[in-house]
């Protein structure tokens, strides 16, 4: 496999750091050495708590987290990471899961908890490389409009939502998703256009991811009443107003 140098820019304005968490030292290694060849710069960890730690001294723009560490498992890392108090360095922070646990209940558990994607060992380190890159544009390359559906806000910039003067928290691909649906606000939109335009990376085909994301923000988001998330049977799904 042929990988070519790169300078991946960072929202900071510097080069993409990358934290790498795997107790694994060959992969770690690998990892590194492949990251920083194609041009970011990459610590790396081989604890939960030494990623924890690391995250809060000098918080990455995405981690590569690996689901079996010896002290605590990835989702309690990412749970950590995501309880942070006032939204923490943490609360935002990407996280792209690589992982021998290849179980849909661990690629969905990842994903419930905050993750932004979920890659499954052995891994093609282009792919991987492709997937970061894709992580990076949907978190960090914000639209600044504010937008306001109903009693729903969306404030880009502050990366604050809120439902009823509520505030609500999400992932940042929990909030890209919420994003899409309220700029595109009464136009149904099918799972193709979502993968396409949340995602940008259409995840082998799995279309499911797009149900799994949708009923997370049903959960955050249309708790109450009146629901604004809707499906569009066989074509995808809507964000609408009552009786708009």
């Amino acid at each position: 496999m042929a990988l070519s140098p790169s300078s991946p820019p960072s929202p900071s304005g510097g080069s993409v750091r990358l934290l790498v968490v795997d107790d694994e030292s060959t992969v770690r290694e690998l990892l590194r050495t492949a990251l920083r060849y194609a041009g970011f710069e990459v610590e790396a960890a081989a604890t939960g708590e030494e990623a924890l730690d690391l995250a809060d001294r000098r918080p990455p723009d995405l981690v590569l987290l690996d689901v079996m560490l010896p002290d605590m498992d990835g989702f309690e890392v990412i749970r950590r990471l995501r309880a942070q108090p006032g939204g923490g360095p943490g609360g935002d922070l990407p996280v792209l899961f690589v992982t021998a646990r290849e179980a849909r209940q661990d690629r969905i558990q990842g994903l419930r908890l905050g993750g932004d994607d979920y890659v499954t060992k052995p891994f093609d380190l282009e792919e991987l490389i492709a997937r970061i890159h894709a992580v990076l544009r949907r978190t960090k390359a914000e639209p600044r409009a504010g937008l306001v559906v109903g009693d729903l806000e969306l404030d880009p910039e502050a990366h604050h939502v809120a439902r009823a003067g509520r505030t609500v928290r999400l992932s940042p691909t929990e909030f890209r998703l919420l994003h899409f649906l309220m700029a595109n606000a009464g136009r149904t939109r099918t799972k193709g256009q979502i993968l396409q335009s949340v995602w940008d990376y259409d995840f082998g085909g799995d279309r499911s991811i797009v149900d799994t994301y949708i009923s997370y923000l049903r959960r955050k988001v249309d708790t109450g009443e009146p629901k604004l998330i809707h499906t569009v049977r066989g074509i995808g799904y809507v964000l609408r107003e009552p009786h708009s």
